[in-house]
């Protein structure tokens, strides 16, 4: 198994005529992944990787049956984007622009709630399910199906502990980055929830990093549960005077005063193993699996 997506999921492109679009989706149809279409308004009718485009998300899934989207949208336009997977009921949508402003992702996060549709990003590396699936722009070529599911914050480091999980001879169940931005959709509570459910998951790493308060309220969402899976965890951000404000809206109710140690004590007490060094993850991962 996996979560939020796999080799049934069907997949649009939002803004598929573009560069990065036709560079990354590419990559991804080489890879397996099942994608159906994409939308770009004005070009409909027409074909692009031999993929019939659309003008409107709803018409794309009327014609596919599309249930996810990856967009590949200017950070000015992802709240109409957005607007219009969840009108047409995606399951899913992956956003990979950074900088989307606040006011307009406070709006999609109100346009979100009691919907089906899910949002990955904004900002983004997006989600792999090794072998099945690639939402986005992760390097497939360094992933391996396994069963320890990876979520981050930082983009760069989730590839470090896919590195990492190779290292100690494991592969991937699923892997997927929430997003750099100030605010974002799919949180780590939501993401934990759902490697919990997961059968094949079965350790989990979770990367977090100064600022906000994201690794906080997944610690305690974890430290809730009665039955929990072996999560490592780890908290970029050590070299960052403490005080720093690093402009999260978490950030703006502690007024930058929680530390990366304070996030670490934090998530130890919930029951998850933290390490100091993110080249430790493999250590740990070779004492659980």
């Amino acid at each position: 198994m996996s979560i939020f997506v796999d080799k049934n999921t069907k997949v649009l492109c939002q803004g598929i005529t573009g560069t990065q679009a036709t560079f990354h989706i590419r990559r991804s149809l080489d890879y397996g992944t099942q994608v159906v279409g994409g939308v770009t308004p004005g070009k409909g009718g027409s074909l692009h990787l031999g993929l019939p485009v659309f003008n409107t998300v709803k018409e794309a899934k009327k014609e596919t049956g599309a249930n996810a989207s990856v967009m590949y949208v200017p950070a000015p336009y992802v709240k109409s984007a957005v607007k219009e997977a969840v009108e047409a009921e995606l399951d899913l949508v992956v956003c990979i622009a950074d900088g989307v402003p606040i006011k307009d992702m406070l709006e999609i996060n109100n346009m979100l709630s009691g919907t089906k549709t899910k949002l990955i990003g904004p900002n983004t590396p997006g989600i792999i399910t090794p072998g099945e699936a690639r939402l986005g722009i992760f390097p497939e070529n360094i992933h391996t199906s396994g069963n320890v599911g990876i979520v981050s914050r930082s983009s760069t480091l989730t590839y470090e502990a896919v590195i990492e999980t190779r290292e100690a001879g494991q592969g991937q169940s699923t892997v997927l980055g929430l997003g750099d931005d100030m605010l974002i959709g799919v949180d780590f509570v939501e993401t934990l929830k759902r490697f919990h459910e997961d059968d094949q998951t079965k350790v989990i790493v979770l990367l977090g990093r100064l600022g906000g308060t994201f690794e906080e309220v997944g610690a305690q969402y974890y430290k809730s549960l009665s039955h929990k899976k072996p999560v490592i965890g780890f908290v970029a951000g050590n070299a960052i005077p403490f005080g720093h404000k690093m402009g999260y809206a978490g950030d703006v109710i502690t007024k930058g005063s929680i530390s990366t140690q304070d996030k670490k004590d934090i998530m130890e007490d919930a029951g998850m193993i933290v390490v100091d060094n993110i080249n430790d993850i493999s250590t740990e991962l070779a004492k659980l699996v």
